[in-house]
């Protein structure tokens, strides 16, 4: 199981929505996008970034940051001039919702090489006008976001989810692997417990506490994020996605859906359809507003699919 790429299943941009604003002198600006997540990246100078008062990171040149919220935030240069690329991400999928529920309002990672070519590489193609643009675009913002969240998860200060602190105990850790990958194997609790070579007795409290809920609990509600995903896949039915799942009909696995999700997987799986015919896209650019009087100089290009 690699545990990061669950995170990210089913986060991949489509039509991201991209800036890249040279700032010449100190001053800031909000921005309310909308976005459910929106990366920012520094390819030169430095700058202040805060969703809160006592929510604020500094970044130098090759840092990056991930704002995971919805409301206003704040960017400031430190220093005389700054170059910032930012991509945002519109994630409606039930899989882009557990990466949002996952990460803070702010994270932060420090300045790091094995970032830096896709950096670069992003500034340029926004600067350009090539065929398949928008589609090299989304790509390259699927390649930041991966990057910059491995290396934010290896961070000390980090704070993940505690399933995924989980995956390195000796007894939780085996079981959790084996839940993300066969998640249609009719698990039982003896069943995992035999995988970490413990009692059920035993399992069953270390994974409650590490983890958070039992493990049962914990494999219908990972079953039921997987089948929101699959719901979303051309020409699947609430049968076939009840099998790959692990459920043998389509009634029960009905039910458990409703329980979790709150809606019937059909009536989900509709509204999917509807948003999607529904949704419509502008191209246009767009700079950042000043405050305070201050000027921005520089390309500010938004890129919209």
């Amino acid at each position: 199981m690699d545990a990061l790429g669950d995170l990210l299943r089913g986060v991949r941009a489509d039509g991201a929505l991209f800036n890249r604003t040279v700032l010449t002198r100190p001053w800031e600006t909000h921005r309310a996008e909308g976005a459910a997540l929106e990366l920012i990246t520094v390819v030169r100078g430095s700058v202040r970034v805060s969703v809160a008062p006592d929510e604020t990171r500094t970044l130098r040149e090759g840092g990056a940051a991930i704002v995971c919220t919805k409301a206003p935030f704040t960017l400031a240069t430190v220093g005389n001039e700054c170059e910032l690329v930012s991509g945002s991400y519109q994630l409606d999928s039930s899989v882009g919702r557990r990466l949002i529920s996952t990460l803070p309002p702010l994270l932060a990672v420090p300045s790091g090489e094995e970032c830096m070519p896709i950096v670069e590489l992003i500034a340029a193609e926004i600067a350009a006008d090539r065929p398949g643009r928008q589609y090299v675009m989304d790509r390259m913002l699927d390649w930041m976001l991966a990057c910059t969240l491995r290396e934010w998860f290896d961070l000390p200060e980090a704070c993940p989810p505690a399933w995924y602190r989980a995956l390195g105990d000796d007894v939780v850790g085996p079981a959790l692997h084996a839940m993300h990958d066969e998640p249609a194997r009719p698990w039982t609790v003896a069943a995992l417990a035999a995988r970490a070579q413990v009692s059920r007795a035993v399992f069953a409290r270390n994974f409650t506490d590490l983890v958070g809920r039992p493990p049962m609990a914990y494999l219908t509600e990972w079953r039921m994020t997987l089948a929101a995903e699959l719901l979303a896949e051309p020409g699947a039915t609430v049968a076939s996605v009840a099998g790959q799942v692990g459920y043998a009909d389509g009634f029960g696995f009905s039910d458990a859906f409703k329980r979790i999700r709150g809606i019937a997987p059909s009536a989900y799986r509709a509204s999917l359809t509807t948003g999607k015919t529904g949704a419509s896209r502008t191209t246009g650019t767009a700079g950042a507003s000043p405050a305070s009087g201050n000027t921005a100089s520089g390309p500010a290009l938004r890129v919209a699919g």
